[in-house]
């Protein structure tokens, strides 16, 4: 179900290493409904647009990130929270060296 300690207090910086002219990703907590998971991106990097067939939340940590959803380009910094909505073509793009959380949730058949 996870890939971190339970009932921990842990410090997200320890959880990744950053890669040099890279992309580290973790995944910290996995089920069936959907994943969180720890990414550090340095300056420069991104992911390639591609679409999901669930929604998806990104937080950004640290630095600067921009989302370019549906051809819309999102800046996003510390604090902020973006919904990426399910089949819409989205990438990720970091300007500067940035950490972020992307929570994943995929829809749940009753």
């Amino acid at each position: 179900m996870s890939s971190i300690t339970a009932a921990e207090a842990l410090p997200l910086a320890s959880l990744i290493t950053p890669t040099e002219q890279g992309i580290a990703s973790r995944i910290l907590a996995k089920t069936s409904g959907g994943n969180l998971t720890l990414f550090a991106f340095d300056q420069g990097q991104g992911l390639s647009e591609h679409a999901t067939p669930y929604d998806a939340l990104v937080l950004v940590l640290e630095g600067e990130l921009t989302l370019t959803i549906g051809g819309t380009p999102v800046k996003a910094t510390p604090g902020t929270v973006v919904r990426m909505p399910a089949n819409v073509p989205h990438a990720v793009d970091a300007p500067v060296a940035a950490r972020m959380l992307l929570a994943m949730f995929k829809e749940l058949k009753s």
